[in-house]
This record gives structure tokens, sequence and C-alpha cells, in this order.
């Protein structure tokens, strides 16, 4: 867990604390509807070609599917993508804040 601790000089931190949470909140709705969007992509993916992304890694090449190298990289992209989003929403949702 990380800790997030603000200090001012002056009286308005709580403002400047709920300044920041909203802004991290902000940031985590916006993760999750990009998180949201990758993942239908995926499921189109999957559906069309009826296995998971994991078993896309694992056992498929570009030759395998129908669009061919750009099919394959946007599939193996969207992947990546999504274990991004999932990695930055762990830990901005982990955040504990302090004052």
């Amino acid at each position: 867990m990380v800790k997030l601790e603000i200090k001012a000089d002056n009286k308005d931190i709580e403002s400047v604390k709920k300044l920041v949470e909203t802004a991290i909140n902000s940031e985590i709705k916006n993760l999750q509807r990009s998180l949201t969007k990758t993942e239908k992509i995926l499921e189109e993916f999957e559906v069309k070609y009826k296995t998971t992304s994991e078993l896309f890694l694992t056992n498929y090449t570009a030759e395998d599917l129908q669009g061919g190298d750009e099919e394959y990289i946007q599939w193996f992209g969207e992947i990546k993508i999504k274990e991004k989003l999932i990695s930055s929403l762990q830990k901005l949702q982990n955040i504990e804040y302090v004052s």
C-alpha cells in the first residue's frame, strides 16, 4: 500500500487533499472506462477465434489469424494494454490518504 501524505503551510490543506483525491478518483474512472473498452475488444477476438487471450499468447502465430500480422499485433497489444491498465488501477486504488 502507498501512503500519500499532503502537507501545507496554510489552513487550506483539506481543500488540497480533496482536490488530489478527486483527481486520482477521476483517473481511476478513466482507467476503468479504458479497461472496459479493452476487454470488449479482447472478447471480440476470443469469440472470433473461440479461444482465450491466454491461449492466444501461447499457441497462436500471425499465420493462424485471418488478419495476419495486423490482427496478431492488435490482439497482443490489447492484452498488454489490459495488463498495464490493471496495474495502474491497482496502484491508484490502494493509495491511503493520511493527514
